[in-house]
């Protein structure tokens, strides 16, 4: 979903009809910015339906709350909840709401909030704990395959032409590997893992992941082929690579405490093996692989659980919220055979469902940038298709779910070579992950971008997919649009035409989420690539999180595409919950037949370094051009720099304008006001056989008025024709044949 200026007006006039529901601060808006922040927020047209409700414990942290909801002339529908949110398990009628929550036996209620259901807010009913739970105890095992994963000999003609591909891929994968995995032992991984991280430390990390992930995935892939096959040699496989994992220490090197994506994987996939071979493993074998789930599966079920539930206070900690997907699923399989599954099951499963990423409000997308939102894809994929099975919920059909495809399509469209903004940024993605993710959803939109992306995917994860795929049978292909802002993140991606491969690509930044997480100190960041090609980039290079590197270099805004002053002083990206206050916000966005527009304010990413820090971009579809303003102020006088950075050098054609040419495409920037020259400046070494160029055009200031830039980016070099006429407080800008008026 993709907010334009009409649901922006929606939204608005709700607010406006229930001004007086927020005039006051009050408990559930918490001031701490690591706090949950209410849900549904205030005017807020709802995606899903029933919403999920959410806000900031009470400072006494009471047992319970009650909640009240209220349509607009109706009566109020109340209940009761120990944790701090709330998720119906029946949708609204269409209407305008008000909700309000009070600890229980109290009368200190919040201030209500009002939301609307129309008829654009998409049913998605999720029943209580208690029926999911005897819903998936009822189900036969496997309970994470679906009914059509049969034996071979079971297979028609069609499915036969379509699945013995990837049955052969994965036959000769788990054949190979059976003989080329090395045996696994806690002696391999001698380093006592601690703080601070050393480069050797995450080495072994980063070993210990890769190594069980490939154990793992052999195990499930030979417990796999043993159903499909019926060949022996596969059940000895899956058992000799189960012993192994359940051999290793639970607090050893991969434990929860040293490397928690191993011990989460070794817990899932034991139970997913087990789940695959009833009747296969003698008892006393599976006895232990149980023990093994039930011992690292209650220690990481002790860390989300700590506080009543950490998450549900604290949501933003990125490995915490992919630990919720495993735990959903270890849970739902685990029921029946480990008393503590019940646990582990109610407390996390709905509460997951409920909100499957802090990155992102209801409209999707990924704060973290789009190489972490792949990243997570591939999670989801790996994981919801037996969350699916074992308990009926399709996590597919979340609304939430097709803001995220979407974000997706639109900062990584088909042939793209780059991410964009966050870690990961300058890796190129795979096309692989968001193909087999829209290939499991029913929209014309998913239909066309998996349709133009290439790529096979995991064998493994096609044979234990539905038969055929959701999406297959949709002869509805339907791209997005060619412009997309996502509020809640603040990210605004601009196409000249997004089903056309010889696209212009401009993606823009301000995001509330500041430099937090695998963000950047990039607000009011650029980039752009043009048929593919990365024109404007961002700078250096993710080694790993925290590294020297990327401390002094790639987390910093003097590798973006952003201001900075004074030689490379930028956005204050230190401290924690100053992260999230150093931030930014799109404060304008418009769409017309002639141009595009948007506006971020920056300043407190700069801490008060700046007073001002404000980018207005207008795209110019006629002209295939960015008109950028930026205007920037401060107490002091400062030398402010337009950085760019490219992936080859550039030509400097003169003072005021500068050439960047790659892969038979370019783009010529020009200072439009002629008083900020352009120089380059030599940054640190990038990575070994990367190229780096970086420039900036520099303005100097007296401190005492505001600072301008007037930058045209032409795509192509076209070198338009430009006229600028003042016309009172407003100036005229004429780019060849549009005309843009700047306030």
């Amino acid at each position: 979903m993709k907010f334009h200026r009409k649901g922006i007006v929606l939204a608005v006039a709700l607010t406006s009809l229930f001004c007086s529901f927020s005039a006051r601060a009050d408990w559930a808006q918490s001031t701490d910015p690591l706090v949950v922040q209410p849900a549904p927020a205030n005017g807020q047209v709802q995606a899903q339906n029933p919403p999920g409700f959410a806000w900031a414990r009470y400072a006494t942290g009471p047992a319970s709350y009650e909640i009240e909801i209220t349509p607009v002339g109706g009566s109020p529908v109340k209940a009761t909840v120990d944790r701090n949110w709330y998720l119906p398990t029946k949708a609204l009628a269409l209407g305008n709401y008000t909700w309000r929550v009070r600890p229980a036996n109290s009368t200190d209620w919040s201030s209500p909030r009002s939301f609307a259901i129309t008829s654009k807010s998409v049913a998605f009913e999720v029943p209580d704990n208690a029926t999911l739970r005897a819903r998936i105890l009822a189900k036969a095992r496997p309970r994470s395959l679906p009914s059509t994963t049969t034996p071979y000999s079971t297979w028609n003609t069609a499915k036969k032409t379509e699945l013995e591909p990837y049955l052969s891929r994965l036959t000769n994968v788990v054949k190979l590997q059976a003989g080329a995995l090395p045996d696994l032992s806690d002696a391999r991984w001698p380093i006592v893992i601690g703080a601070p991280l050393t480069a050797q430390m995450a080495a072994q990390q980063t070993d210990v992941r890769n190594k069980i992930n490939e154990a793992t995935s052999q195990m499930e892939a030979a417990a796999l082929l043993w159903r499909i096959k019926k060949d022996p040699i596969y059940l000895t496989e899956a058992i000799k690579r189960g012993d192994q994992l359940a051999s290793l220490t639970p607090s050893g090197p991969t434990s929860y405490a040293n490397q928690d994506q191993a011990t989460r994987q070794i817990a899932l996939s034991l139970i997913k093996t087990i789940d695959m071979l009833p009747g296969d493993l003698d008892g006393a074998r599976r006895n232990r692989w149980l023990d093994v789930v039930r011992v690292r599966t209650n220690e990481m079920y002790n860390s989300l659980a700590g506080d009543n539930g950490r998450l549900d206070q604290f949501p933003f900690d990125s490995h915490g919220n992919t630990l919720m997907i495993f735990m959903s699923l270890i849970s739902s399989l685990s029921l029946g055979d480990i008393p503590d599954a019940q646990k582990w099951f109610d407390f996390c499963f709905r509460a997951y469902v409920n909100n499957p990423s802090p990155w992102a409000g209801p409209e999707g997308g990924y704060a973290n940038g789009t190489a972490y939102a792949e990243y997570a894809a591939a999670y989801m994929v790996a994981l919801w298709d037996s969350i699916n099975q074992a308990t009926g919920v399709n996590m597919y059909a979340k609304p939430w779910t097709l803001g995220f495809l979407d974000f997706a399509m639109m900062l990584t469209p088909p042939g793209a070579k780059i991410h964009a903004f966050g870690d990961g940024a300058e890796t190129k993605p795979d096309p692989r992950v968001f193909r087999a993710f829209a290939q499991r959803m029913v929209n014309p939109r998913a239909n066309w971008y998996q349709s133009k992306l290439s790529g096979l995917e995991d064998a493994m994860q096609v044979l234990e997919a539905p038969y055929p795929m959701p999406i297959a049978g949709n002869t509805v292909f339907s791209p997005p649009s060619n412009e997309a802002y996502y509020p809640s993140t603040g990210w605004v991606a601009i196409h000249s035409d997004i089903g056309n491969t010889n696209r212009s690509s401009f993606y823009f930044k301000s995001s509330p989420y500041g430099s937090f997480n695998h963000s950047h100190g990039d607000q009011n960041g650029l980039l752009l690539s043009v048929a593919g090609q990365p024109l404007l980039v961002k700078a250096g290079w993710y080694d790993w999180y925290g590294s020297p590197q990327w401390l002094d270099w790639y987390h910093q805004t003097k590798s973006q595409n952003a201001v900075t002053f004074d030689g490379g002083k930028g956005q204050l990206v230190d401290g924690y919950r100053e992260q999230l206050q150093r931030n930014g916000k799109i404060t304008g966005w418009s769409v017309n037949g002639s141009y595009d527009f948007a506006e971020g304010d920056a300043t407190p990413a700069y801490a008060g370094q700046l007073t001002m820090a404000k980018r207005q971009i207008w795209y110019i579809k006629g002209q295939d051009a960015m008109l950028v303003r930026d205007k920037l102020s401060a107490v002091v006088p400062h030398t402010y720099e337009f950085n760019v950075h490219a992936p080859v050098a550039f030509t400097v054609e003169s003072p005021s304008s500068v050439k960047i040419s790659a892969g038979g495409q370019s783009v010529c920037l020009r200072d439009l006001n002629g008083n900020a020259p352009f120089a380059t400046w030599t940054g640190p070494a990038p990575k070994a056989g990367v190229t780096e160029a970086h420039g900036a055009f520099y303005l100097k200031n007296d401190g005492k008025s505001v600072a301008e830039f007037l930058v045209l980016m032409d795509v192509g070099c076209k070198r338009p024709a430009v006229k600028i006429a003042a016309s009172g407080a407003s100036r005229a800008v004429t780019i060849g044949s549009q005309t843009i008026t700047v306030n």
